[in-house]
């Protein structure tokens, strides 16, 4: 696959998240410095910004083997055992992916796995059962989380390392696209890769999606080079506006401006308004539009910010007042 390609493996290679970055140089330093394995990792912030290729550059780092699954995956006891006694070696990584998403029966046998590199099997059942206890090698554990609130307080407290990662600046998405752009052969101008940053919602996956969206136009119109003009025409037949908002958010944005007088109006109605479910809608659209100053969550429902207005090229009503906070920040 080409993402698994453009991965990078060592973190020289990879772009922004800079005090992240300088933390783990520490990090894995003291480790290696130590011959032991690294303290268990949580990674948590918004999806696309790199945690997964966080916890392949560790183990590449290390000189160590990575296992991968995923929260949902394991859902029993037997589940956590097989990976943890099959396919991990001293040192390796243990990367689990949505962890918060774990099996409630299979989160308590990972506490001691974690702590005491050993895990607790029951075998058989009523008066003839009896514990086994597995010695594990020592490991390290990344779990990572697009919803930390939902990470159990027993099982947060047993990580040595929290992080949190930031969305990304658009120099910072254009470096990442740029190095894409080397890497699969063809030429990206700064200024094209600036735009694609700009346009990314502060999230380096997406920022790889538009450059090969953006690379597909250019081919099918014969050119080497990937200028800001063609970098401009692809994103917007994409419906990929200025301040990167696609269709859908645009639609979001003209139904509470449009159909609802600004707001406010409540999540599930405007949902309904829009065609779609309520989950979708607070986790994938809502949180880019507030962190652009486009829309406000209140006790009464959802509302239409000045910015929003301006964006979508109507006039702000008389005596509404400007968010707290700056839309273009």
């Amino acid at each position: 696959m080409e993402d698994v390609a453009l991965r990078p493996k060592r973190l020289d290679d990879y772009v922004g998240q800079a005090p992240l970055k300088e933390k783990f140089r520490v990090y894995l330093d003291a480790a290696r410095r130590r011959g032991d394995a690294l303290d268990h990792v949580l990674l948590f912030g918004p999806p696309g910004l790199g945690k997964t290729t966080l916890a392949h550059i560790v183990a590449e780092e290390l000189g160590v083997g990575i296992r991968v699954t995923s929260g949902p995956a394991i859902e029993k006891p037997g589940d956590l055992a097989a990976i943890l006694t099959n396919a991990v070696q001293e040192g390796d990584v243990v990367f689990i992916d949505e962890i918060h998403r774990l099996g409630r029966a299979a989160e308590e046998h990972l506490y001691p796995a974690m702590e005491d590199f050993a895990i607790d099997l029951v075998l058989g059942q009523g008066p003839s059962a009896r514990t086994l206890r597995l010695d594990l090698p020592r490991f390290t554990l990344i779990g990572a989380t697009t919803r930390p609130g939902l990470i159990t307080g027993p099982l947060r407290s047993r990580f040595g390392i929290l992080e949190h990662l930031e969305y990304y600046r658009d120099e910072e998405l254009a470096e990442g696209v740029a190095r894409d752009a080397s890497l699969l052969g063809f030429e990206l101008d700064d200024d094209a890769a600036l735009e694609l940053g700009r346009r990314a919602r502060g999230t380096m996956r997406i920022a790889k999606r538009l450059l090969r969206r953006v690379r597909d136009y250019a081919e099918v119109a014969g050119e080497a080079r990937v200028t800001l003009e063609r970098t401009r025409m692809a994103l917007d037949e994409l419906g990929i506006d200025a301040a990167g908002l696609d269709r859908r958010d645009r639609i979001l944005l003209q139904a509470v401006v449009e159909r609802f007088a600004g707001g406010p109006v409540g999540v599930g109605t405007l949902a309904t308004a829009i065609g779609e479910d309520r989950a979708t809608l607070e986790e994938v659209y809502e949180p880019f539009l507030i962190q652009r100053g486009l829309l406000q969550r209140t006790q009464r429902g959802r509302v239409a910010t000045p910015a929003a207005y301006r964006h979508l090229g109507l006039p702000v009503p008389d005596g509404m007042g400007e968010p707290l906070f700056d839309a273009s920040s």
